[in-house]
């Protein structure tokens, strides 16, 4: 059967849609939206950033941008999109997320042999190949079937998302735009603290009222997006070494701030900006005050409110095959952060895999695996092949991508780089990619 069905339109959906649909795969797409919508959606369009609008460095001498250049050669639609709706971030690649999401929608549903049907799958399809890509809040339904099927527990951690504010509402006047150590174009907005303001929001942050998550006793949050207020809490100084670190920027006036807070834009407009590092489990009524005691944001309006909510993963090393497939049904795969990687690329990279693999399986062809001198094939390796007592969640980074036979430290990352680039290049060569 010359068909897939993907479960899910967000980031690793769209793109194993788009690996699919270019391959001449007519594709079936579930998205249970706009019928039904998590705690954390509101766009009606398929890959809706959910957290942050950012995608990270685009510095090739970090994971994170290593990663990009490996996508582009892998011809990734959502990375082309992102790149296409960008704004200023300094050296990050931030999108405005409505244009972003819109134009992802748009390149999709120009392919014939692209079928949306926009309704909740509650058990997983037994008679095609499937590419489940439902995230981290797969509805409860759809992960019970899931369940079952693996015979064991999901594990989960809990997200937060950063408020939005409206730019016309900040204090300018105790506020500047530039970028930490003048790097980038004054992308970011700062709002400079003294050692009286920040003692002042961070004695109200550590006891500000949060929303109660009653649904689950044991309350697990991954680090990478802990909430500001739990940060805080690990120590006074916690939040100036951390999102509200004041290196590498200095006041109008020459002096040194304490603690900074950062804005990074949302959109094209420069009207939206969401408060860098200040994900949160604060009422809303709280975070109107605590993060009102910011000088700048004394009158501030709040676009959105911070949110967090439940994300679910399997124990992937226990489940998932460095192809994408489960082990124990191989005509399903797994991609996005329901797979066990964390981060926006990284879904997209387990997406755009699991797409191809999905292909590859319908034609009987041999399905691919990434060496692990790249970022994305390191990434797949890690979370498929862990080994310990407790699997998380995994951004790309250094510390996972072989890089044993590299000798030279002050060339290490260049040399990874390259190896990546030339392994790439033979993965595309090798198998017509």
């Amino acid at each position: 059967m010359n068909k897939v069905v993907v479960i899910g339109g967000g980031l690793a959906g769209c793109e194993a849609s788009y690996q699919l649909l270019k391959r001449g795969i007519n594709v079936d797409m579930y998205e249970m939206k706009p019928y039904k919508m998590s705690p954390a959606h509101h766009n009606e369009n398929l890959c809706e950033l959910v957290c942050s609008n950012s995608f990270k460095s685009t510095d090739i001498t970090t994971a994170s941008g290593l990663l990009k250049a490996e996508l582009q050669k892998l011809d990734s639609l959502v990375l082309n999109c992102a790149y296409k709706c960008q704004v200023g971030a300094g050296s990050a690649l931030a999108v405005d997320r409505e244009q972003f999401s819109n134009m992802v929608t748009a390149k999709l549903k120009e392919f014939k042999n692209f079928n949306l049907i926009n309704q909740e799958v509650k058990e997983i399809p037994s008679s095609c190949v499937v590419i489940i890509a439902t995230g981290p809040l797969t509805s409860d339904d759809l992960s019970i079937s899931l369940a079952n099927l693996l015979s064991q527990s999901y594990l989960y951690f809990y997200d937060a998302c950063a408020p939005i504010i409206n730019y016309d509402t900040i204090d300018m006047n105790k506020a500047f735009f530039g970028d930490r150590y003048g790097k980038g174009n004054n992308d970011y907005i700062n709002l400079p603290l003294t050692k009286e303001e920040y003692m002042a929001f961070y004695k109200e942050l550590i006891n500000a009222e949060t929303v109660k998550l009653k649904e689950f006793e044991d309350i697990k949050v991954f680090e990478g997006c802990m909430p500001v207020e739990i940060m805080a809490k690990r120590g006074e100084n916690t939040l100036r070494f951390g999102p509200l670190k004041p290196v590498g920027i200095t006041n109008p006036d020459g002096t040194k701030p304490y603690a900074v807070v950062q804005l990074r834009k949302e959109d094209n407009y420069n009207k939206l900006y969401n408060m860098v590092g200040f994900q949160t489990n604060l009422t809303f009524k709280e975070q109107k005050r605590v993060f009102g005691l910011i000088p700048a944001l004394k009158n501030a309006e709040f676009v959105r409110y911070g949110v967090m909510h439940r994300n679910t993963f399997v124990n992937a090393p226990n489940v998932l095959k460095q192809t994408m497939q489960l082990k124990n049904n191989e005509n399903i795969f797994l991609a996005g952060q329901l797979s066990g990687v964390e981060g926006y690329l990284e879904s997209v990279g387990s997406g755009l895999i699991a797409g191809i693999n999905a292909y590859r399986l319908v034609n009987n062809q041999q399905l691919l695996i990434l060496e692990n001198n790249t970022a994305l094939g390191s990434l797949i390796n890690y979370t498929t092949n862990f080994v310990g007592k407790n699997f998380q969640p995994m951004h790309v980074n250094y510390g996972i991508i072989d890089s044993v036979n590299i000798k030279d430290a002050k060339t290490k990352k260049e040399t990874i780089y390259n190896c990546s680039m030339k392994s790439i290049d033979e993965f595309r060569r090798k198998y017509g990619i």
